[in-house]
C-alpha cells in the first residue's frame, strides 16, 4: 500500500476517529496502541496493530520502521499519573527521562517526538483528517450567557491560561467569577465532577436547573498541535451533567470536538450552553 501512516493511539475515541478517517482515505493504517489503554477497536480500522506497554520506546520505533511508516500522529489519553507507577521503561526510554529538566506532559511528549525524529518518523498534527472538529469562535449550543456567566468565563479563561501555560492542566471551573476547581492529573471530567462535589458540600446545587457553574477548556499559548491538544466529548457533557454545569467555554479552533454533531445535540438535549472563544473575545469593546 503507497499511502502509509502510523497512529499512537491512547485511550478515548480520539484515536478510533482518526483510524476510520485515514481508513477511509485510502490510508494503511499502522496503530501502535497500548495495553490496558487502547481500545482493540481500533484494529477494525488498521492495517496492522501492535501493543506494547506504556513506556517501550524502541519496538514501537522499529514496528513503525518495518511497516515502512515515515509519517505519524499521538492521539487519545494517556492518564500522565502513571509516571509513577505501571510504566515499564525501556533503555531507550530510560535515557529520555533522564534528560529531561521535569516530567511534565509536554517535556515527556515533546522529547519522544525527537527520538521519533531521530529514526526518520516525522510526528503531524494531530488534527490531519479531522480539522472539521475544531470549531470557528461562536456559540455552538444552547442560549447566550448572561453578563455573569460571561464574567465567570473571563476569569476561568485566565485562570485556565495560566495554569495551561504551566502544563499542569487546561480546565478550571467557575462559579460567580470564583475558580472552584483546576485541573492537575486527574484529567478534565474529574475536575468537573469534583467542582460539583465542593458545591454539593457547601449546599449550593441541589435539584433544580443547571447550575451558573462554567467550565473553561483552552489551549497553552504555545500549543503543540501535534500533541496534547484539548479535546472535549460526550464523556465531558456527562461529567458537567453530574456537577449540574451549565456553560462550556473552549478554545475556538484549537480544542477537538468528539463527535461533533452529536455532542452539539446532546448539549441542547441536556440545557447546556457551549461557546467557542478565542482571546479577541476578552478584548475591551
Amino acid at each position: 500500500m503507497d499511502k502509509k501512516i502510523g497512529l499512537i493511539a491512547g485511550g478515548g475515541d480520539f484515536p478510533l476517529m482518526f483510524a476510520k478517517e485515514a481508513k477511509n482515505l485510502g490510508y494503511g493504517v499502522f496503530t501502535v496502541g497500548f495495553t490496558g489503554i487502547t481500545s482493540r477497536e481500533i484494529e477494525r480500522y488498521s492495517e496492522s496493530t501492535a501493543y506494547f506497554k506504556l513506556g517501550q520506546v524502541s519496538a514501537p520505533i522499529d514496528f513503525f520502521k518495518r511497516a515502512g511508516v515515515t509519517k505519524a500522529l499521538m492521539a487519545g489519553k494517556a492518564r500522565h499519573v502513571s509516571i509513577f507507577g505501571g510504566i515499564t521503561a525501556d533503555l531507550r526510554a530510560a535515557r529520555i527521562l533522564l534528560a529531561l529538566k521535569d516530567k511534565k506532559a509536554g517535556s515527556i511528549l515533546g522529547a519522544l517526538v525527537e527520538e521519533l525524529n531521530k529514526d526518520g518518523i516525522e510526528i503531524i498534527n494531530s488534527t490531519t483528517f479531522l480539522e472539521r472538529l475544531l470549531p470557528a469562535p461562536g456559540l455552538l449550543a444552547g442560549a447566550k450567557p448572561d453578563k455573569n456567566t460571561l464574567k465567570s468565563i473571563e476569569v476561568g479563561w485566565k485562570a485556565a491560561k495560566a495554569l495551561a501555560d504551566l502544563d499542569i492542566g487546561l480546565t478550571v471551573v467557575v462559579r460567580d467569577r470564583a475558580v472552584i476547581a483546576v485541573e492537575a492529573m486527574e484529567g478534565t471530567d474529574e475536575c468537573i465532577k469534583r467542582a460539583g462535589e465542593i458545591l454539593r458540600g457547601r449546599g449550593v446545587s441541589g435539584s433544580g436547573p443547571l447550575a451558573d457553574l462554567a467550565v473553561v477548556k483552552v489551549a497553552r499559548s504555545r500549543q503543540d498541535m501535534r500533541f496534547d491538544l484539548p479535546v472535549v466529548g460526550l464523556n465531558t457533557l456527562e461529567s458537567m451533567k453530574e456537577a449540574r454545569a451549565g456553560t462550556l467555554a473552549i478554545e475556538a479552533k484549537k480544542t477537538l470536538i468528539i463527535e461533533k454533531d452529536l455532542f452539539l445535540a446532546k448539549a441542547r438535549d441536556y440545557g447546556v450552553t457551549v461557546l467557542a472563544l478565542d482571546a479577541g473575545s476578552f478584548e475591551p469593546g
